[in-house]
């Protein structure tokens, strides 16, 4: 019998060194919970700056989710971490993202 190949949920339990399969739900969880209360404020929040949805604005729009509801997205995980106890997880993740964005405005030419 050949050894059977590790499932989804415990690969990412390897790659995120996390501790358990719960783990790996509450971080999966967290996730979901981001993404959908983004999904239900990213177009008031545009709104709200006067960005309106629709043809010929794919740039501005594109630009305004940049500046204004990607930062909301990285505050939101920590928000959600906090709340589902995966703040350390996520605080990492932050840091490691915001070195590689240091990354790009500090290369040498």
């Amino acid at each position: 019998m050949t050894p059977s190949k590790p499932g989804f949920l415990q690969r990412l339990q390897s790659k995120w060194q996390l501790k358990s399969l719960t783990q790996v739900f509450l971080v999966l969880l967290v996730f979901a919970c981001t993404g959908t209360t983004i999904l239900f404020i990213k177009n008031p929040i545009l709104a709200f700056f006067g960005i309106q949805r629709g043809e010929g604005q794919g740039l501005l729009n594109t630009f305004a989710y940049l500046l204004l509801v990607l930062p909301l997205y990285q505050i939101l995980l920590l928000v959600y971490g906090v709340i589902l106890g995966q703040f350390r997880f996520f605080w990492e993740k932050e840091k490691q993202l915001l070195k590689r964005i240091g990354r790009i405005f500090t290369r040498k030419k």
